[in-house]
């Protein structure tokens, strides 16, 4: 069996294979000029582009996909459900208190009126196309998440650990994710109407944020479950339920979604928040890069 390469040379081999897979997406719906391109089916492609490429790295380094930690471990899952649905509330309600958007976008409460047909109050019809999104919805956002969270925080997350601290780790798996959306922000249309350079900045600081919650989440509980329950329930409370119930006041755009200034601030704080913890993660020679949970190690290094 041939040596097993450095933590350094696979992970560029994971990039190498990241960008080769993604290009032919990038491609497909720059083309195309929407995100809507393919029904949909190229930005499903690109969001599993990840996974395949750990997947790729493992196979030629003769590495067993287990390492990519896949038990479900119950009591980390629900927090990962739950934290997104806390710093989002927290950012959407400072926008709905100060004015800088409105509670109840009338076109989301026509949709959800007429979609359910109750004839009864809007507000009922509301209530419970939420609370069905939050229960069937999250089904479908976590089956595009995993794609992405097999390759970030299965992948990416420990085999950049076994050499690098918790802080380097996030930073540098944040700063992947967010130039991996790069083109189809820049050049596409996954974008709030903002200025380019104005979402890119927010959107950039959102990611490198959630990349301290994510791997975090990752290295306590040593299943990469955790990254893709928060990235689904993110995608979720974001992106279908509270910027669509959020009205436009003018410059709404400019404070609300992943483009916006307010939800990246709150976040900021959050990310602080797990990297004041990270004393509370195994070192490198016990991390996780299994199936299994970790025990934590108070005398991890600090950076």
């Amino acid at each position: 069996m041939p040596k097993t390469r450095s933590p350094h040379s696979q992970v560029i081999t994971y990039l190498f294979f990241l960008f080769l897979f993604s290009s032919v997406f990038y491609f497909l719906i720059l083309r195309a000029g929407t995100l809507r391109s393919g029904m949909g089916l190229n930005v499903r492609g690109l969001m599993w582009c990840p996974a395949l490429a750990a997947f790729a790295t493992l196979s030629l380094n003769r590495r067993s996909f287990s390492e990519l930690g896949w038990r479900w471990i119950g009591k980390y899952q629900w927090w990962s459900w739950f934290v997104p649905l806390l710093y989002t509330a927290i950012a959407y309600v400072i926008v709905w208190s100060i004015g800088l958007g409105s509670f109840g976008n009338p076109d989301f409460v026509k949709q959800m009126t007429q979609g359910f047909n109750l004839h009864a109050p809007a507000w009922l019809s509301v209530a419970i196309g939420v609370v069905l999104m939050c229960l069937f919805g999250l089904v479908g956002s976590l089956a595009s998440a995993l794609g992405e969270e097999i390759g970030w925080r299965g992948f990416l997350v420990p085999e950049l650990a076994r050499t690098t601290g918790f802080t380097g780790t996030a930073f540098i798996t944040g700063i992947v994710w967010a130039v991996w959306h790069y083109p189809v922000l820049i050049w596409g249309d996954y974008n709030a109407g903002t200025a380019t350079w104005y979402g890119l900045t927010c959107f950039t600081a959102l990611v490198i944020s959630a990349s301290f919650i994510f791997a975090w989440m990752r290295l306590k509980s040593g299943s990469l479950w955790t990254g893709a329950m928060l990235h689904a329930s993110h995608n979720l409370f974001v992106q279908a339920i509270f910027t669509p119930v959020t009205g436009n006041t003018g410059k709404t755009a400019w404070y609300i979604d992943e483009f916006g200034a307010v939800l990246p601030a709150v976040m900021i704080f959050f990310a602080i928040y797990f990297w004041r913890r990270r004393k509370e993660l195994p070192t490198a020679g016990n991390l996780a890069f299994t199936s299994g949970p970790v025990q934590p190690v108070e005398t991890a290094a600090s950076v």
